[in-house]
């Protein structure tokens, strides 16, 4: 696992060395620090801050500091880290200047998404309106939120990818789109202070990705297979495996978000994800195919004529203004994160 990681970080430092100089001395605040991404961008953080000697720290917002410790200690009691406890919609703002904020906490649960649309909706709001708050109060110069390719709605399936410009919706009428409706008025409240405030708020419309730390027994079809890859399989599908997604690996998604951070344009979205569609029923096969002789088992049949649903983003904006390419294959990905998981379970 430390020879997976290490590499990944190695690689993130190599394509952003030069943008980290803004964080020179200063210090960074984080939201969701023990999600998939909050412990990607601690870690890389934490590699670079040692490596180019920055000086600078980090200080991540947690409900429970001693769970925090207990699930990452390597990177809990790294000298540059410290903690405020609270929750994301009421915490008491710490004291001193930040100089970078990143808002990386969603409760990313389809269920209770499905379960207490509610709570999905109130939290997303009300933390995002909470951390621009104390972005505003502590003098912060830039801010990252994590938005998501939800705030689409549902991508037609004759578009292959789906730009920044474009301006459909989600179901105002459907309970499901808490998650995607409240990533939209996070945005919007991005704009809002970005104006009154002065605030520089980058955003980054996040799809689908693959790496480790992420989860394998949430609902994540990729954390899904590897899981059973893992068990001897078969490989489960639950649907017809007709719906079609594309995946980054965690190490170029950092290397995404850093960059967007330092270099992005304020109130200018950018998709973050991979442009390359598969399959469900091909992401199955591909990790089988990393241990011969696993079978995968798909539930139902394809209905004939049947639309896919589609979840693939157009990532020009990113390549074309930042220079940000995908480096890691699919095939590669899903094996690292195999090797990974296989490791931690050892």
């Amino acid at each position: 696992m430390a020879n997976i990681l290490m590499n990944d970080l190695q690689g993130i430092l190599e394509q952003t060395a030069p943008l980290w100089e803004q964080l020179r001395g200063r210090r960074l605040f984080l939201t969701g620090g023990t999600g998939f991404f909050g412990s990607w961008l601690l870690e890389s953080f934490l590699h670079i801050n040692r490596a180019l000697g920055l000086n600078a720290s980090v200080v991540v917002l947690t409900r429970d500091a001693a769970a925090f410790r207990a699930k990452l200690p390597h990177l809990a009691l790294d000298s540059a880290v410290s903690f405020h406890t609270g929750e994301i919609r009421t915490f008491v703002f710490p004291s001193g200047q930040f100089s970078h904020i990143i808002h990386a906490a969603t409760p990313a649960s389809a269920v209770l998404n499905a379960d207490n649309p509610l709570t999905m909706l109130d939290t997303i709001i009300e933390g995002t309106r909470r951390v621009l708050e104390f972005s505003a109060s502590c003098g912060a110069r830039r801010f990252l939120l994590t938005s998501s390719g939800a705030v689409y709605g549902k991508q037609p399936s004759n578009l292959p990818h789906i730009k920044e410009t474009w301006t459909c919706t989600p179901n105002t009428m459907s309970p499901d789109s808490a998650y995607a409706e409240g990533k939209r008025v996070a945005e919007l409240l991005c704009a809002i202070y970005a104006r009154q405030y002065g605030l520089e708020t980058m955003i980054a419309r996040c799809f689908a990705f693959v790496g480790p730390y992420l989860p394998l027994d949430a609902h994540f079809a990729a954390g899904n297979f590897v899981r059973d890859q893992l068990a001897g399989g078969p490989i489960n599908v639950q649907g017809d495996g007709t719906t079609v997604r594309s995946y980054l690996y965690a190490a170029d998604l950092m290397t995404w978000l850093w960059t967007i951070l330092f270099r992005g344009e304020p109130c200018h979205p950018y998709n973050v994800g991979s442009d390359e569609a598969i399959s469900i029923k091909d992401l199955a096969h591909t990790v089988a195919d990393l241990v011969p002789g696993t079978r995968v088992q798909v539930a139902k049949e394809a209905a004939p004529g049947a639309d896919a649903d589609r979840y693939v983003p157009c990532v020009n904006r990113a390549k074309t203004e930042l220079n940000l390419a995908q480096t890691v294959s699919l095939r590669d990905a899903l094996a690292r994160t195999s090797e990974w998981a296989r490791e931690v379970r050892a």
